[in-house]
């Protein structure tokens, strides 16, 4: 009897020092993110449903406020991977960093707003006046659609006063600027707070010919040196994306409570309906198929457009599909 309590408290012991060295070898991974549902709402259903720590990663997230200052970090390398929209059609075909997995469609969340005093009753209107939007980001691709769609010249025939998002909806309200082209959730204060504000036009009168998608992108070495790490990311991301597009209606709250506690529940609500999440199993005909690159490129002109970028690269020089389809055809 003595023996096996010493066989068993051996065997337990063995355990305990086995799971605590397995929770040392987890991989630290430095994850840049903007705080926005079309970006991160998977990333918080995978870290709180435990899904990337199944896959023995323990993701360390860093905030941005937009996507710029986040690649900048990612080809430093102070993170390993980022999570953005708009942008990852932009640096990443300048060589910095590999886009390997799409997040979502933001078919609606970029809105073009004028005050009531503006007067105006058409995107036409806003020709000569200031536009606040933040440069670089999916609400300036929408801004340059929609202008360009009205024979507006974004580049000489509106000015654009280029801020952080806050700062550019704050502007607005106040009436410092007349017009602003900004994204879901931010059009929920506008509505609060600016009586009579008009919404000249939104994204999903481009959609898809001018579709934006986001996703993830690693840096240059860590997608050279840790393909097996971004596969794992892979496969938790399916699992929360998969029950976050079969169970919105719980998922959104779990999402709302762990990471989006300080605005309402309706500001996330507002930002589900305005974007597009495909299941993991759509998403391998996207990929496939070519749309992803499609879209990826159709954005990365605007940014030549506008002068961001210079010449066109084809995607196939900074998009890896195959990590996305060998993991999920694999799972």
């Amino acid at each position: 009897m003595r023996t096996s309590k010493i066989v068993f408290c051996l065997v337990i012991g063995i355990v305990t020092i086995f799971l605590a060295f397995s929770g040392l070898a987890a991989e630290k991974i430095k994850v840049g993110y903007l705080h926005t549902l079309a970006v991160d709402g998977q990333f918080w259903v995978g870290m709180n449903k435990g899904y990337f720590a199944e896959q023995g990663l323990e993701m360390d997230p860093i905030q941005f406020t937009s996507g710029i200052p986040m690649m900048q970090a990612l080809s430093g390398g102070s993170v390993d991977v980022a999570i953005m929209g708009a942008v990852i059609s932009n640096f990443p075909s300048r060589g910095v960093g590999k886009v390997f997995l799409i997040n979502s469609i933001e078919w609606n969340t970029a809105m073009l707003f004028a005050r009531p005093e503006a007067k105006a009753e058409s995107i036409k209107d806003t020709k000569g006046k200031n536009i606040a939007t933040v440069k670089g980001t999916t609400a300036h691709v929408f801004l340059h659609n929609a202008l360009k769609s009205n024979g507006i010249d974004s580049n000489k025939d509106v000015n654009i006063v280029s801020m952080d998002m806050a700062g550019a909806v704050t502007a607005f309200i106040s009436g410092a600027v007349p017009f602003v082209s900004t994204w879901a959730p931010f059009h929920v204060q506008i509505r609060e707070r600016v009586p009579g504000a008009v919404m000249l036009s939104s994204a999903k009168e481009f959609y898809p010919e001018a579709a934006i998608i986001g996703g993830w992108v690693a840096n240059n070495k860590f997608y050279d040196q840790h393909k097996d790490v971004l596969k794992k990311i892979v496969k938790a991301w399916v699992k929360a994306n998969d029950e976050l597009v079969g169970n919105p209606d719980e998922l959104l709250k779990l999402i709302h409570s762990k990471a989006y506690s300080n605005i309402p529940f309706a500001d996330i609500q507002a930002s589900w309906d305005a974007q597009k999440c495909e299941t993991s199993k759509d998403w391998a005909k996207l990929y496939e198929d070519g749309t992803v690159a499609k879209w990826i490129g159709q954005v990365e002109r605007v940014f030549v457009e506008i002068g961001s970028i210079g010449d066109w690269v084809d995607p196939k020089n900074f998009f890896d599909p195959n990590i996305y389809l060998e993991t999920v055809k694999g799972k």
